[in-house]
């Protein structure tokens, strides 16, 4: 484990850590064989730095994935999912976690669904994605009669899809708008309803 989950960080040792995340986040991203000197070097800090703060490279990513992961919950709880109107807590919420993930592709593709931290702050983020889709549902806005939890995988994969599977949306395309599509996709689909 790394000593950056292991106890609280002075301010200068946190900003070191935050630049070490942050380069390893474009390194990697860029170079998936980058070595951690590459990506001391890209932080501006000497390699003993990034191997005093990091056990080895599995560490450094968990901990990049684990702070991706913090900041997608930190960006849901602004968006106040349970107490904003459903549809503005949805389209904030969106937009907030698709700046995330545009920032923290690299990590968030290699998280470890099995890391029981990682695990947590999923379920948290997944148990308020459920509360304002369920009261999307009570508004109205959702069929009365959908599986919210189809609803959520759907609406995950749909965020998903607008990160990684559109290559003209390279993240210079702006979150709102990007919402609005995920939301109105959602809500709406693509289709006009005719079966024949």
């Amino acid at each position: 484990m790394s000593t950056t989950s292991a106890r609280p960080l002075r301010a200068d040792a946190e900003r070191t850590v935050r630049a070490i995340l942050d380069a390893a986040e474009r390194v990697l991203s860029e170079n998936p064989n980058a070595t951690l000197e590459q990506i001391a070097e890209a932080a501006g800090v000497a390699r003993t730095t990034v191997h005093r703060r990091f056990a080895n490279r599995e560490d450094l990513v968990r901990t990049m994935a684990v702070a991706a992961w913090r900041s997608i919950t930190a960006a849901v709880d602004a968006a106040r999912p349970r107490t904003a109107p459903p549809l503005v807590a949805l389209h904030q919420a969106t937009a907030n976690v698709i700046e995330i993930k545009y920032g923290a592709s690299y990590a968030l593709d290699r998280v470890d669904n099995t890391d029981p931290e990682v695990a947590e702050l999923q379920s948290d983020v997944f148990a308020k994605c459920d509360a304002v889709l369920g009261r999307a549902r009570a508004d109205g806005f959702i069929a009365a009669d959908a599986d919210l939890t189809w609803v959520r995988r759907v609406y995950l994969a749909l965020i998903n899809e607008t990160v990684h599977g559109n290559t003209e949306l390279d993240g210079t395309a702006d979150p709102d708008t990007l919402a609005s599509r995920v939301i109105d996709t959602l809500l709406g689909g693509v289709g006009t309803g005719r079966r024949q």
